[in-house]
């Protein structure tokens, strides 16, 4: 017996079969990767003009404000989830979903985490943005546009949560699922900030280039799925 059939959990996996809904999913997907593009283009813009500076500057003496020993203690723990903290939680996954052979899902994370490196790496060298003062931790040595936390957690737990609501029957369970990684992402994305590491509009270029990514992975998946389930289950891979 596999850990899968152990555990109660789907050991292989299936397409979807073809509904009206599926077949939409390709163009939702190319439609919200096209206005990321559109959003990103425009800040980036805006960055390169140095348009962002009173907005950037506005909303990080706002979230100053707060500031406390124990929430800045708190901020650098989730901002870790965003870092090392996300690293090892990939590579457990990469593990748990071999165990499980969950093949497709483990191939959707290794494409995910690389993609979103190349377009980390590429991104901030081609921007040069330096960072701000940092305000409780020790200035980074990467560039600072986009924000990597922002654009790595945004990718991994939206992609790791997508894949496990797939795999649950619990409709509690799949919202809980959802608001923890839309939770997670979000305050990931704020420690930047409030640290001090990144501009307000840096943790903002994460997220669409994220979305960009994502929803290109899902637009090219879903017509993947749709192709092959027209084919029928006899048609040749």
């Amino acid at each position: 017996m596999t850990a899968a059939e152990d555990s109660g959990l789907p050991e292989l996996e299936t397409a979807a079969q073809p509904t009206a809904l599926l077949e939409t999913i390709p163009f939702i997907s190319l439609g919200g990767a096209v206005l990321s593009l559109f959003l990103f283009g425009w800040i980036a813009e805006s960055v390169s003009h140095d348009r962002t500076a009173r907005f950037d500057l506005s909303v990080r003496m706002r979230i100053h404000e707060y500031a406390s020993p124990g929430l800045t203690k708190a901020m650098i723990t989730i901002s870790f989830l965003g870092g090392y903290g996300l690293a090892i939680a990939a590579i457990l996954a990469f593990v748990l979903f071999l165990l499980f052979r969950w093949r497709r899902a483990t191939l959707w994370l290794v494409v995910t985490i690389l993609g979103a490196t190349v377009l980390d790496l590429s991104l901030k060298y081609a921007f040069h943005r330096a960072r701000p003062t940092p305000f409780f931790v020790d200035l980074p040595s990467t560039y600072s546009f986009p924000s990597g936390h922002a654009l790595y957690s945004f990718c991994f737990y939206g992609v790791l949560a997508g894949l496990l609501m797939g795999r649950t029957r619990s409709k509690r369970a799949r919202i809980l699922i959802w608001l923890s990684a839309a939770v997670l992402v979000s305050a990931i994305g704020l420690s930047r900030i409030y640290l001090g590491v990144h501009y307000p509009s840096d943790v903002i270029a994460g997220y669409l280039t994220a979305a960009l990514w994502v929803s290109t992975l899902l637009a090219l998946d879903r017509l993947r799925t749709v192709s092959k389930s027209r084919k029928g289950p006899g048609a040749t891979p």
